[in-house]
């Protein structure tokens, strides 16, 4: 094996962790800071124009900075996987390169501007139009980008899915995994639709949040070990 191969694979197995962990990170300070608003709120809930949440600050903000790291991770951890792409399934890790891309665009900005513009706005009683864009509006513009995003996420687990087409457990595992992730989440979106429609408040982001990050935990890890054992 050549040393440019050995630095690409050592490269792959270290992003593949470090996706792993910031997921795992994210997720699990995002269980355990429940919503005080909408569906699942379950006393003392914020209500319009949600001015109050400013008490909230920093801790319902917390997971926001990993989850941030998380989705720059996973942009590079989805370029290895193109890197590593037999020659005739590239096209496809190509285009699902591009759906995380987007996906990661619309997270990050929408996840920077929580952190840096309607916080700091509410400590300073510049409340005007914050209803709109604050988290704890449960149909506001911070639910529905988070929505677009990981939908954007799970279409790129499509064409994820696709690039995996070996016999090896770990490129069956990887494949069928991708595949489930977005078969789940065009499921829930359909059903969460059907059963709520506009008033689905964040019960589909919560879905799609759970199945994308799930997904992208398990799967990084199993192509860590892959990469190990090609290496």
């Amino acid at each position: 094996m050549s040393d440019q191969t050995t630095t690409t694979s050592r490269f792959s197995f270290f992003t593949s962790i470090i996706t792993a962990t910031l997921g795992v990170i994210s997720l699990g300070i995002a269980v355990g800071t429940p919503p005080l608003s909408g569906p699942f709120c379950p006393a003392d809930c914020f209500q319009y124009p949600y001015t109050e949440a400013v008490s909230r600050w920093p801790r319902d903000y917390y997971w926001m900075f990993p989850a941030m790291l998380f989705v720059l991770a996973y942009l590079v951890w989805v370029a290895t996987i193109h890197q590593f792409a037999e020659p005739g399934k590239k096209l496809y890790s190509r285009i699902g390169m591009l759906f995380a891309a987007g996906s990661g665009l619309i997270l990050f900005s929408d996840y920077f501007i929580q952190v840096t513009i309607i916080q700091p706005a509410l400590l300073n009683g510049e409340t005007a139009g914050i209803a709109l864009w604050t988290q704890f509006n449960s149909h506001g513009l911070f639910i529905a980008l988070e929505e677009i995003g990981y939908l954007l996420m799970s279409v790129s687990f499509l064409f994820l899915g696709l690039t995996f087409t070996g016999a090896g457990r770990g490129e069956k595992a990887l494949r069928w995994i991708f595949l489930a992730g977005f078969i789940l989440t065009i499921v829930a979106l359909i059903v969460i639709s059907v059963m709520f429609g506009i008033h689905r408040e964040y019960r589909f982001e919560v879905a799609v949040i759970t199945i994308d990050w799930v997904v992208v935990i398990v799967t990084s890890l199993i192509f860590s070990r892959t990469i190990k054992v090609r290496s």
